[in-house]
Parts: C-alpha cells; structure tokens; sequence
C-alpha cells in the first residue's frame, strides 16, 4: 500500500503532466493556425489559440 507522500508524489507528476500536455497543444494550435474545439458551459465551441492563455494551473476541487 503506498503512502499519503508518495500518493501526493504521484499526484504531483500527474498533474505537472497534464500541464505541459496543455502548454505543449496550444503551442501545436498556434503553430497551425488551428482552432482549439473545447467544451464551455456544456457546449461544443471553436477557440482561437491566440485568445487561450499558454499555460494553465490545475485546480483542485
């Protein structure tokens, strides 16, 4: 069974993951001149990649 520290660990790397995941498409985004399609407020919408902020902090819940 693994620890409350190494769990936080974990936890951490994941996080520092996704976070680079989305630094990483909305550099590809820009490069390609290509809208990003997320959802907002339940609905489907096209975002310009100039308009998305290029880095983003992961907020826990």
């Amino acid at each position: 069974m693994k620890t409350k520290k190494q769990i936080q660990e974990i936890r951490e790397k994941i996080i520092k993951g996704l976070e680079e995941a989305y630094k990483s498409l909305v550099e590809y985004k820009k490069q390609k001149n290509s809208p990003l399609i997320i959802s907002r407020d339940g609905k489907i919408v096209e975002v310009d990649p100039n308009e998305i902020l290029p880095t983003t902090k992961y907020k826990w819940h």
